[in-house]
């Protein structure tokens, strides 16, 4: 069995039915002033914003496109809550074969994510019934979001 653990926690993701209501709500409930603006990310059929938190982020994600895998989230929890868990690997390629060897259904093909490096999802029947995502752990000089 590869030797494998994962890294830190990254990222919550939380499906909201409105990004602005969202981040408005972060702003104006929590005080929180370092938010950034939505950005759309076609190809996982996407908008997210990054709320920075001290001790890491909440990523909100809300539909893009006809074909994104949030709107039937949203269906079954149209308030809106916790969709995935985002831990960090070192190596994605090698974080997706321990994974298989360990029995974990890896749902997609490393692609890449809103903090610009190569993401994966993990099953969430294998996973406690937790979506998981393994993000590779970005470069020091490599833009994060």
């Amino acid at each position: 069995m590869p030797k494998f653990n994962v890294g830190p926690l990254n990222h919550v993701g939380v499906a909201v039915p409105d990004i602005d209501a969202a981040i408005a709500m972060y702003r104006e409930k929590f005080g929180v002033t370092d938010i950034t603006e939505p950005k759309d990310l076609p190809p996982q059929g996407v908008t997210y914003a990054f709320v920075n938190l001290p001790s890491g982020q909440v990523e909100l994600i809300t539909p893009y496109g006809d074909n994104s895998p949030i709107t039937k989230y949203l269906e079954r929890n149209p308030k809106g809550g916790q969709h995935h868990l985002c831990f960090e690997v070192e190596d994605i390629r090698e974080a997706v074969t321990a994974m298989e060897t360990r029995g974990m259904r890896v749902l997609n093909e490393p692609r890449i994510g809103a903090h610009g490096t190569l993401v994966v999802f993990l099953h969430p029947g294998d996973a406690g019934g937790v979506l998981i995502e393994l993000m590779e752990t970005p470069k020091a000089d490599a833009s994060h979001a």
